[in-house]
């Protein structure tokens, strides 16, 4: 099968050097004390990047989702420093890693919230300045641009439970709007400066289900939450709020967020457990979600974050894997997966609280800089991995029609 695809007459082609990618911690909001992160200089990646990557070059990760970080570049307002975004872009193009860059990673400058007046035009002017300066490199490479890393969540945290900036409360459809506003100005942006520019979105994959015995308004109120996590792209391809100068062709490529506590019953609320011996009912397989999201869209999907904190985390790189071949059975444009954290991070509340949830662990005893391999993580990933890539080619089309036993060897593993 060719890497490129037509959509709804729309011309698709897979960008990606990778079908396995690795996702640094680019966070840089602040956080629920009011307090910023930083977590490029947190877990020292910045400082390692040349290192790291050649880290997971060693185990087949070739592209790598990395942040341009708001809050440190635009030094006051339409001045910008991207001296330390041209050594990454250099690190990355001298160990052939191929990069992907949220513009907005969660954080913003302290001048501005995502209801400030100001808030759309400055950040368009960022993208514009963004893409300008690196087109100044003259890469080979297509610049693939989140604009804004999970606004669903975001709007969430921020505008519902003040859990950062703007710190609202009741207040999520408001923020989300704000957002979104900014997001598409973002986009045009852009593509002005060059049309080529790939949007891959990045946005929380959930299922909210109602409690067993549900009356028809417990049915109704539920299925009106899950729809809720498909507005800001639905606003982004111009579906609903078509004054936001949204468009289809905006919509390039669906990017999701999957992790294991994605799922739970709305009221009263209780989390659904992914790997309990008697699943509850409720429970959907995340290949189920993925195909739900893509008759919606009809476009090609990159499961952009997925991990698991501590011992379960070779489990889930399993499960995780296991239902990707699902996804490409039912003949559906799969293009990658990041594990993100590929390097382990802290709670963004709590520095001191590391997820374990990585590729390689940070031991804080070890100093900062330490990288620590959790070598089952690592046994099962390469197994996967080998699998995944003798059934599926990097452009995420099947090889052959034995994908069922495929599945089977995965669970085997």
């Amino acid at each position: 099968m060719s890497q490129i695809l037509q959509m709804n007459n729309q011309i698709i082609e897979n960008p990606f050097q990778s079908f396995w990618m690795a996702g640094f911690e680019c966070s840089d909001q602040l956080n629920t004390h009011g307090d910023r992160v930083d977590f490029l200089n947190i877990t020292s990646h910045l400082e390692l990047i040349h290192e790291d990557y050649e880290r997971i070059k060693e185990f087949n990760f070739h592209t790598v989702r990395e942040g341009v970080r708001w809050s440190q570049v635009e030094t006051k307002p339409y001045t910008y420093d991207f001296s330390i975004l041209k050594e990454m872009l250099v690190a990355g193009q001298k160990h052939g890693i191929q990069q992907i860059w949220d513009v907005c990673h969660f954080g913003f400058p302290d001048d501005l919230s995502p209801v400030h007046p100001h808030f759309t035009r400055r950040f368009a002017a960022l993208c514009k300045a963004f893409v300008t300066y690196y087109k100044s490199f003259d890469f080979d490479l297509p610049l693939i641009v989140t604009p804004i890393n999970e606004v669903s969540f975001m709007s969430w945290l921020g505008g519902d439970v003040a859990g950062t900036s703007p710190y609202c409360r009741n207040n999520g459809w408001e923020v989300k709007y704000a957002y979104m506003r900014a997001y598409i100005a973002g986009v045009q942006a852009m593509k002005e400066v060059d049309p080529k520019v790939r949007i891959l979105t990045t946005e929380p994959l959930v299922s909210l289900s109602p409690k067993l015995n549900p009356t028809p308004e417990d049915i109704n109120n539920a299925k009106n939450w899950h729809e809720l996590q498909y507005q800001s792209v639905d606003m982004l391809c111009g579906r609903i709020c078509p004054e936001l100068g949204g468009r289809p062709e905006y919509l390039d490529m669906l990017g999701f967020n999957y992790y294991y506590n994605n799922q739970w019953i709305v009221e009263p609320h209780q989390m659904l457990g992914w790997n309990d011996p008697v699943p509850h009912q409720n429970l959907r397989p995340l290949s189920s979600l993925l195909k739900e999201a893509f008759e919606r869209y009809h476009r090609p999907i990159v499961l952009t974050e997925t991990s698991h904190p501590r011992e379960d985390r070779p489990l889930w790189i399993k499960y995780v894997s296991s239902e990707i071949l699902k996804v490409v059975q039912e003949d559906i444009p799969f293009w990658g997966v990041c594990i993100y954290p590929i390097i382990d991070r802290p709670n963004w509340d709590n520095l001191d609280d590391w997820h374990n949830s990585g590729l390689w662990d940070m031991d804080p005893a070890l100093g900062i800089d330490s990288r620590v391999l959790h070598q089952p993580s690592l046994k099962v990933l390469l197994e996967c991995q080998e699998l995944i890539e003798s059934t599926i080619d990097i452009a995420g089309n099947q090889k052959y029609f034995l994908l069922e036993e495929a599945v089977s060897e995965i669970q085997d593993i």
